[in-house]
């Protein structure tokens, strides 16, 4: 089963506590008349960066290790509130410390991961870059296709739901993926950029953020739900 909602386009998310709660009792209802997976897949969310390492730096020095860990502890508590713990979800890290690419990997290895989602902003020199995009393993194995499918269902979500720019799926050796492919899906996911002053806004906003958590966890749903 899809969730296919549509909603408001991005200039309306200022307003996006009008329209956040519908969702959530539409989704608990969705998930209601739906089988439950015999097993709890587990998830791996990777908040990147953390530390002494900040990542990008963006419009009013909006860093993304914290905008990224935010997202990712919101992720964890949605699924507990409205996905009703329906996924084992596991974070690389809770707080703001900086751990290694092969322990990130590592943790998942351990966890036996059935996905693995990087999470990151993006940065441009061009201040008009905008939109969300996808990274999935440039190196072939049995969980490849399900790298792409499943960096397709998070950007279908993000951009029908949310109508950020769409900028597609995309190939690259990061360590997290080169390291992760041969055991279960994994892609980067980058939430749109902090130098654009349009989206460094957005993440400055508790709803926004949690709107950002929720449909990467209805990505993951959509995937995982095909799969089973």
């Amino acid at each position: 089963m899809l969730i296919t909602l549509k909603f408001l386009k991005w200039e309306p998310l200022r307003n996006v506590k009008l329209w956040l709660r519908p969702l959530q009792v539409f989704v608990i209802l969705m998930l209601q008349g739906c089988l439950v997976f015999a097993q709890r897949k587990v998830i791996v969310i990777d908040p990147g960066h953390g530390g002494k390492d900040s990542g990008a730096i963006g419009v009013n020095y909006l860093q993304e290790k914290k905008v990224v860990l935010n997202i990712a502890m919101e992720i964890l508590s949605l699924n507990k509130t409205i996905f009703e713990n329906r996924f084992d979800i596991y974070l690389t890290r809770y707080t703001d410390t900086l751990i290694s690419l092969s322990d990130r990997t590592k943790l998942a290895k351990a966890l036996n991961a059935d996905v693995f989602i990087s999470l990151h902003c993006n940065h441009a020199n061009n201040s008009s870059a905008k939109g969300v995009e996808v990274y999935v393993p440039n190196s072939n194995s049995r969980f490849t296709d399900g790298a792409i499918e499943l960096g397709l269902a998070v950007l279908n979500e993000s951009t029908i739901n949310l109508g950020l720019k769409n900028r597609g799926d995309k190939i690259a050796n990061f360590q997290v993926l080169r390291e992760s492919n041969p055991y279960y899906p994994a892609v980067l996911f980058e939430m749109g950029f902090v130098t654009n002053k349009n989206e460094a806004d957005y993440f400055l906003k508790t709803n926004n953020r949690s709107a950002m958590a929720l449909v990467i966890l209805m990505g993951l749903y959509n995937f995982l739900n095909t799969e089973s």
